[in-house]
């Protein structure tokens, strides 16, 4: 038994019943020990939390320094949406101030110096840190009060179409249909498409202003 095993455990309770159905007890019964023994390796469920949260953190590629700052900042947005898709609970345990560990410290410091490196003065990457980060989660805790599968989709549209009649609603019919068929297969996903926007928007509106070196004193 090692506090990874019993992270690792959590994590995969945690993908599988979502956060609520965590609880020490069943962690226990998972690894074959009492719930009590799990405390000599970890100080409790609030520890555990913040463990399994760092553990989806690892999962995200920090933003890469360089003379790009937007393909970073891109490059970064995909694979925390990514990370965040495939544990689906943890968007919103991640915006809580009682689970802030080092780890998301250091991803929100790295992408602060992206911005400030690039440019930005403390004004301007103040605000496009929050449109960035607002999207990221914003958008994956969209997506996890939306996740259904096609068939989940389907009986729930039969249901809709059922009570209200949809041909007084062609857009929506049409909408419907195109979740049902997975959406526009054009090879961009709406996660991107609006990451995209904001990315534009800010080269446009919010252009880094010229870094002056320090004199030099003697």
């Amino acid at each position: 038994m090692t506090r990874e095993r019993v992270l690792q455990k959590a994590l995969a309770l945690a993908d599988e019943g979502g956060i609520e159905s965590l609880t020490m007890r069943k962690l226990g019964d998972e690894l074959g020990v009492e719930a009590m023994s799990l405390y000599n390796h970890v100080e409790g469920k609030d520890d555990v939390l913040r463990g399994i949260l760092d553990l989806v953190l690892a999962e995200a590629e920090p933003p890469a320094a360089g003379p790009d700052w937007a393909a970073a900042a891109r490059a970064h947005a995909i694979s925390f949406h990514d990370a965040l898709q495939r544990h689906r609970w943890a968007s919103a345990l991640l915006m809580s101030p009682a689970h802030v560990t080092p780890a998301r410290v250091d991803h929100v410091e790295a992408l602060l110096r992206l911005l400030r490196e690039a440019g930005f003065s403390a004004d301007q990457a103040y605000h496009a840190y929050h449109a960035l980060a607002g999207h990221i989660y914003g958008f994956s805790l969209w997506e996890s009060g939306h996740a259904a599968t096609s068939d989940e989709l389907a009986a729930a549209g039969a249901d809709v179409v059922r009570r209200i009649p949809l041909e007084a609603y062609p857009y929506v019919a049409e909408h419907y249909e195109q979740h049902v068929s997975g959406g526009p297969r054009d090879g961009v996903r709406a996660f991107e498409l609006a990451l995209d926007l904001i990315l534009d928007g800010l080269k446009r509106t919010t252009k880094p202003a010229t870094r002056r070196r320090p004199r030099s004193r003697g």
